[in-house]
């Protein structure tokens, strides 16, 4: 664990970051854009002398990273998330409490993201580049830990 997300006495230090009104369809339709370039970069992954493989390699080594460190500090709030889409609901402020390591890892993850949809605009896959709104989307949410974990304020989405 890096040096800043654990305290003198051993405890991990988490920073709250609070995600006001946030679209409720619009995240679905991001996380479904996600999936399925996931799932494509996972077939693709396995060498092939016509595909430059280094993007989907690497991006799915880092969703698999960052899942295996961060997840346990997003269970409450997937729930909310999913209570309020059954609810039909279009938007919820939710608040996660993450280690501060998130804002680097944001910063990772928003570069690679950027790189997916470059590696989308070449054509070598199905799953078209993010959509003007998504990537805005992605900006803002990504952006919010981010800033927030570095002691700003909350900005609402739009």
């Amino acid at each position: 664990m890096p040096a800043s997300d654990a305290s003198a006495d051993g405890e991990m230090d988490l920073r709250e970051v609070r995600l006001l009104r946030l679209p409720l369809p619009i995240l679905a339709r991001a996380q479904e854009h996600n999936e399925g370039l996931m799932r494509e970069f996972a077939l693709i992954a396995n060498p092939h002398p016509h595909i430059d493989v280094d993007v989907p390699v690497r991006m799915l080594q880092l969703i698999a990273a960052l899942r295996d460190r961060y997840t346990a500090f997003t269970v409450s709030a997937n729930a909310e998330i999913e209570r309020a889409m059954e609810r039909g609901d279009e938007e919820i402020d939710l608040t996660f409490r993450v280690p501060a390591a998130v804002a680097e890892a944001t910063v990772e993850l928003a570069a690679m993201l950027n790189r997916a949809d470059d590696y989308c605009r070449q054509g070598a896959l199905l799953t078209l580049a993010t959509p003007d709104d998504l990537l805005a989307f992605r900006r803002w949410y990504l952006g919010e830990f981010r800033a927030q974990i570095n002691g700003a304020p909350p900005t609402p989405w739009q």
